[in-house]
């Protein structure tokens, strides 16, 4: 499908937030990994959420659903033994996962997405279930990945935290269940540590006892735990929608978005302090952002690492402002579904935008006048730089026309529907 984008000079109206991508997969293993039954209401549905709804029924969990709430009857740590898993090309759902996977005999993860997810390493959670006792076969790191485990045991573990987050979280959500204690070292830096926060959160909501350091590099975890079956309430979707935030602040608008908790522990919320730094007109008030975008941005410099799935959205707003941006700690952008450094500014580039990179860092010199656009973008198979070339389609001069637009569908389905809905002029057409 291919999204053709043509300029929007104003966005008006109100949409509630989709629901947290992070905290529904989160509600939904924790979840799984309880013995009784959960209930998860208003879960997001994405093609992420929708991998780990397939690959928990895979592994015995019983899912019933209907418009407002999901109901889970976990496995507890004794997953259906099944010879694979297909988690799409979904990269948190399969390092989730691999840890699961270690409670059964034999799993191997089919690599259905060789050009995105299957370029991804995993080299360092692959190291850490070795550690555990879990034998893995893989393919340089990647998938295919087939994972032999059955009985993995606790005890001293080491994981790297400077390419994701994501292994660290891992192994936190598995190891209470093993016999044995555990102790977790992070080792080098932590990415996205907002992320682990959400992770501590949601455990400690399901019954289960961590000790972290201050500095969420260290941690004890006791054996023997057992998640309690719970009701969980996943909260409004900051890194979605910071890229609605993201479009009404490069456009004329008076653009509501609901259902965004201000106290959130989700990283992307920080995305609200920088469209405000960067002299957006906005307010965000009993959970809800309001922008009163008037085409006007100031340059500024962020730290990209604390709200890592939001950078790529404010990259986009910042082609438009006044002066030079410069996003820096970001170099695990370059180890998602593309690189999105690289590949995205590529794209920016292409379209008109002035950037630069460096290999942690994205500087942009913004055209407050626009840019050019009026050529066919490659989106390179991923949601986020789909969603970020479009708001810069909205404010160019020619449009921009964006290939497999489809894949926006991983974390936002709704995307374009709801800037529709506000005003905006795109098209999408089946190729």
């Amino acid at each position: 499908m291919k999204a053709i984008v043509r300029p929007t000079s104003l966005l008006d109206g109100e949409i509630q937030a989709l629901s947290s991508k992070n905290y529904t997969t989160r509600y939904i293993l924790i979840s799984a990994l309880a013995e009784g039954m959960s209930t998860v209401y208003y879960p997001a549905h994405s093609e992420d959420s929708d991998a780990l709804r397939r690959c928990i029924r895979d592994l015995g969990a019983i899912v019933d659903e209907d418009e407002t709430k999901m109901t889970i009857r976990g496995f507890g740590n004794k997953p259906r033994h099944v010879s694979e898993l297909n988690v799409g090309n979904a990269g948190a759902v399969l390092r989730f996962l691999m840890s699961v996977a270690a409670f059964c005999p034999e799993v191997t993860f089919v690599n259905t997405y060789p050009d995105s997810l299957g370029k991804r390493p995993h080299d360092d959670l692959i190291d850490a279930l070795g550690q555990l006792g879990v034998q893995v076969e893989h393919n340089g790191g990647k998938l295919p990945i087939t994972i032999r485990g059955g009985r993995p045991r606790g005890g001293k573990i080491s994981v790297s935290g400077n390419v994701s987050s994501q292994y660290l979280s891992s192994l936190l959500f598995t190891t209470p269940l093993f016999a044995e204690d555990s102790e977790i070292q992070v080792l080098h830096d932590l990415k996205s540590k907002p992320v682990v926060g959400q992770t501590l959160e949601v455990l400690a909501q399901a019954g289960i006892r961590v000790e972290a350091s201050d500095d969420l590099m260290h941690y004890r975890i006791p054996g023997g735990q057992r998640y309690e079956a719970k009701t969980h309430i996943v909260q409004g979707d900051y890194p979605g929608s910071a890229a609605i935030l993201a479009a009404a602040a490069v456009t004329d608008s008076n653009v509501r978005v609901l259902r965004l908790e201000e106290n959130s522990k989700q990283g992307e919320r920080a995305a609200v302090d920088v469209l405000r730094a960067m002299k957006v007109p906005l307010t965000h008030e009993q959970g809800v952002v309001t922008v009163h975008g008037n085409k006007r941005l100031s340059a500024g410099e962020f730290d990209g690492d604390q709200f890592t799935d939001a950078v790529l959205a404010l990259v986009a707003a910042s082609v438009f402002a006044d002066g030079t941006s410069r996003f820096y700690n970001v170099e695990n952008l370059r180890y998602k579904e593309c690189d999105r450094i690289t590949d995205f500014l590529n794209e920016l580039n292409k379209a008109g935008a002035r950037t630069e990179e460096r290999q942690s860092e994205i500087i942009v010199h913004g055209r407050p006048e626009g840019v050019e656009g009026g050529v066919e973008i490659d989106a390179h198979f991923d949601h986020r730089v789909i969603m970020a070339l479009t708001i810069v389609g909205l404010r160019s001069k020619k449009g921009l026309v964006i290939k497999d637009a489809q894949h926006v569908a991983k974390s936002y389905p709704d995307y374009f529907d709801h800037l529709i809905s506000l005003g905006a002029d795109i098209e999408l057409v089946n190729d």
